[in-house]
């Protein structure tokens, strides 16, 4: 299962890169300036930056970890963009994401 969302921002490196060493504290992540990933032991979170524009893609085996994925990549790019207030509506994604 998938999911995806994507945030409007200027600092959209700057964000993914963020988020991908501090997941990578716990769990397995990678990334460089335009793309990373980090495996949850629940499901994984893709994720792609462009010039004005981050995105996400999550998914997981079921809708229960899917949730899990959602919940934690949401709560911490807000705490970490919190001055752009970042809303991020998840949309099913029939894609399956490019693992490389």
């Amino acid at each position: 299962m998938n999911t995806t969302a994507s945030f409007e921002t200027d600092r959209a490196s700057r964000y993914l890169k963020a988020l991908c060493h501090h997941f990578g504290r716990k769990v397995d992540a990678k990334c460089d300036e335009t793309a990373g990933w980090v495996q949850f032991p629940f499901g994984r979170c893709d994720l792609k930056a462009g010039v004005d524009k981050l995105e996400l893609t999550a998914s997981a085996d079921d809708q229960r970890q899917l949730t899990q994925v959602v919940k934690i990549v949401t709560s911490h790019l807000e705490r970490f963009a919190f001055r752009e207030d970042p809303k991020l509506e998840w949309a099913s994604s029939e894609a399956t994401p490019n693992h490389s």
